[in-house]
């Protein structure tokens, strides 16, 4: 063989090495660009009861819309990676998720899972990534805080939407602030360190733990407290009361005046 085709071979040879290498190359920087990027998968391998019961729940209820490693679905559903066990508890245990309908709203209704189910299925989201816990404070706590500084908060932070009574009101686009009459304290207080839907989250450093039990105090008293009118109105403010107020005052106004002229 002479030796220009061996030259020749030879560098066939290493073209075809170094193409080898390059792929090799580019096939492990992929390899660690993803495992940097893609979130993280589901944490089936645990071996916590809770997580496994809730990985099952989540495969049946949630995996459809939010994908099979809670990664979310492009224009379906938001990832529920790091939004922790509160949110969770919060969404499904108001009714809010499982979703009936995408809207731009989703609405409180009733529960399709337990108590249980719903604790198995926040531990098994919080397992994705960290995330706000469930909060934990017995009754005594908020009952004890003073409802006048949490009113005061709230007419501050919360009224602008929820009306100053916590009845809920309108906002753009179809979009609503829900009354708080149904929520729980447990529910009010993960809705200010959540902030779900178009509510904004409420950090320990803009809103204490004690403060947020005065809030809740004062929901909590307004919920309960007899409407010092005899009705309500829906407590919705001075609207209803004047629209009211002129509607039977100018009624009133004209069944006089027609009284008067059959008088005369």
């Amino acid at each position: 063989m002479s030796p220009s085709t061996l030259a020749a071979r030879f560098v066939s040879r290493r073209r075809q090495l170094a193409g080898a290498a390059v792929i090799a190359v580019a096939l492990g920087l992929l390899g660690m660009l993803y495992a940097a990027l893609a979130p993280a998968g589901q944490a089936s391998t645990s071996t916590d009861p809770a997580v496994q019961r809730g990985a099952a729940i989540y495969g049946q209820a949630c995996a459809s819309c939010h994908g099979f490693n809670g990664a979310g679905i492009d224009h379906v559903a938001p990832s529920l990676i790091g939004v922790g066990a509160a949110s969770i508890d919060f969404q499904v245990g108001t009714g809010r998720m499982p979703l009936k309908e995408h809207g731009p709203e989703a609405p409180r209704k009733r529960t399709q899972f337990n108590e249980q189910q719903i604790r198995d299925l926040a531990t098994y989201v919080a397992s994705l990534g960290p995330g706000p816990q469930i909060p934990q404070f017995s009754a005594q706590q908020w009952q004890r805080a003073d409802t006048a500084y949490g009113g005061a908060l709230f007419r501050t932070n919360c009224a602008q939407c929820h009306n100053f009574a916590g009845s809920g009101g309108e906002l753009t686009y179809g979009k609503y602030a829900p009354s708080l009459t149904d929520a729980t304290p447990r529910q009010i207080y993960e809705a200010m360190i959540t902030g779900p839907e178009n509510m904004p989250v409420f950090g320990d450093k803009q809103i204490t733990p004690a403060q947020k039990l005065a809030i809740i105090k004062y929901i909590r008293t307004i919920k309960t407290q007899a409407d010092p009118g005899g009705a309500g109105l829906g407590r919705v403010g001075p609207v209803t009361e004047t629209v009211i107020g002129w509607l039977a005052g100018i009624g009133v106004l004209v069944i006089v005046t027609i009284w008067i002229g059959a008088r005369a």
